[in-house]
C-alpha cells in the first residue's frame, strides 16, 4: 500500500474546523465563567441616597395648656332704682363704644321730679334775694339805732337761711338731674356685650346687673405652667397659641401669677394675645387653647425625618459603610423643625446615612448608592 500524503487544500479545512471548535469552547467557558461570578455577587437591597448631618440653630419652645378669657369684665347695671325699662339698644356679641345708650328707663316720673325740684330752687333763691336785701337795709340802719339789735340780728339770721335753703335746693335739683341721666343706661368703656340680662318692661332696682362687656374686646391667654418652668418664661416672652377651634394667635406674657395652686402645683402665666391673620375659626372667651413659649435658640445636630425609623417604640437611622452595607445605629430624638429632627445622642457629624427607605433594610443590607 502506498504512503497517504495529504494535500494542502485537504489540510485547510482540517484546520479552519479545529480551530473554529476551539473559539467555540473557549466562549463557552468564558460565559460559563462570567455567569458563575454573577451568580456569585451579592445583588443590593435597595437603590438609596445619602445624607449627613447638619448643625443648625432651633427655637427652644415651651408647651402649655389654658383657657382664653376675657381681659377684663365691665358689670353694667341700673343706677336708678325701681324705673321701668322701656328699650334695648343692644344684644350679645354687639360692639359698642364708650358712651353709646345700651336700655333706656321710663323717666317721665323722674323728670316731673327734676322740674319740681327747678321749681324749688328758683322759689328759694327769690326768698333769699328778698331776705339779703332786708339785711343790707338793717345793716344800714343799725348805727341810726331806728331798729333794736334784735331786729337787726333777726334780718341777718334771715339772710343767711334763705343762702343755705338755696344751696338745699340746688342740690336737690342735681340729684334729680342726675337721676334723670340714669334713665339711660351708657356703655363705660370700648368692647363687646358678652351678656345681657336686660328685659323690655322690667322694673329693676338700683344696683341689678343689666349687661356684662368684654373691655376693648381684649382677650388673654391664661396658661397653666407647672413650677419647675415658672423660671424658664419671662414677662415679654412671646407666645403663639392655638385655640381649639384652630384660631392662631399671638401673644406676650403680661404677667405670672403670684401664687401656685397647691393642688396641681401649676401657676397661671397671663398672655395677651391677637388673632393672626386668615385664621380659619373664632377666638372665644372660655375656649381651650394650647400655647408655646418661644424661648430663644440654641444649636442642634439635625437629619431629615424620613432618615429616621421607629421600630418596637425606638428610633434609628442607617450609616452607609465605605462597603456600601449600612449599619443599624440607634439615636434619640429631640426637636422638630419642618422636615427635620434633632439627634441628641452621639453621631458623627460627618456620617453617611440612608435619607430614605429605611424601613426596608436590616442591618447590614448591601445598597446601592445614587446622587441626589
Amino acid at each position: 500500500m502506498k504512503n497517504f500524503k495529504p494535500s494542502a487544500a485537504t489540510l485547510a479545512p482540517l484546520a479552519l474546523a479545529l480551530l473554529t471548535a476551539g473559539g467555540v469552547g473557549l466562549w463557552a467557558s468564558h460565559s460559563a465563567a462570567q455567569d458563575k461570578d454573577a451568580k456569585a455577587a451579592p445583588k443590593p437591597a435597595l437603590t438609596v441616597t445619602a445624607v449627613q448631618p447638619q448643625q443648625v440653630r432651633l427655637a427652644v419652645k415651651l408647651a402649655a395648656n389654658g383657657n382664653l378669657m376675657a381681659w377684663q369684665e365691665a358689670s353694667i347695671g341700673a343706677e336708678a332704682n325701681g324705673l321701668r325699662l322701656t328699650e334695648v339698644r343692644v344684644n350679645v356679641g354687639d360692639r359698642v363704644k364708650k358712651g353709646d345708650v345700651l336700655a333706656t328707663f321710663a323717666a317721665d316720673t323722674v323728670r316731673a321730679e327734676a322740674a319740681q325740684a327747678r321749681a324749688s330752687l328758683m322759689e328759694a333763691e327769690a326768698t333769699a334775694a328778698e331776705a339779703a336785701g332786708n339785711a343790707e337795709r338793717a345793716r344800714g340802719l343799725q348805727a341810726s339805732g331806728a331798729l333794736s339789735a334784735s331786729q337787726i340780728n333777726q334780718y341777718l339770721t334771715a339772710e343767711q337761711t334763705a343762702r343755705a335753703r338755696v344751696e338745699a335746693a340746688r342740690a336737690l335739683a342735681q340729684v334729680q338731674q342726675v337721676r334723670l341721666n340714669q334713665a339711660s343706661v351708657l356703655a363705660p368703656d370700648d368692647g363687646v356685650i358678652s351678656a345681657r340680662t336686660a328685659t323690655v318692661g322690667a322694673v329693676v332696682g338700683a344696683g341689678t346687673e343689666l349687661f356684662r362687656m368684654i373691655r376693648k374686646g381684649r382677650l388673654e391667654w391664661r396658661a397653666e405652667v407647672t413650677s419647675a418652668e415658672l423660671a424658664r418664661v419671662t414677662r415679654g416672652t412671646m407666645v403663639q397659641v392655638t385655640a381649639a377651634s384652630g384660631a392662631r394667635l399671638e401673644g406676650r406674657v403680661r404677667m405670672i401669677g403670684p401664687t401656685v395652686d397647691p393642688q396641681t402645683r401649676n401657676a397661671l402665666v397671663y398672655v395677651d394675645v391677637s388673632p393672626l391673620p386668615g385664621n380659619t375659626g373664632p377666638a372665644l372667651a372660655g375656649m381651650f387653647a394650647r400655647g408655646e413659649f418661644e424661648l430663644g435658640a440654641t444649636p442642634a445636630l439635625t437629619v431629615p425625618q424620613a432618615a429616621v425609623v421607629v421600630r418596637d417604640g425606638f428610633s434609628y437611622v442607617y450609616r452607609i459603610n465605605p462597603d456600601n452595607r449600612v449599619s443599624q445605629l440607634k439615636v434619640q430624638t429631640g426637636r422638630l423643625a419642618g422636615d427635620r429632627v434633632e439627634i441628641t445622642s452621639t453621631l458623627a457629624a460627618d456620617t453617611k446615612l440612608v435619607a430614605s427607605g429605611g424601613g426596608f433594610l436590616n442591618d447590614g443590607d448591601l445598597v446601592r448608592v445614587v446622587a441626589k
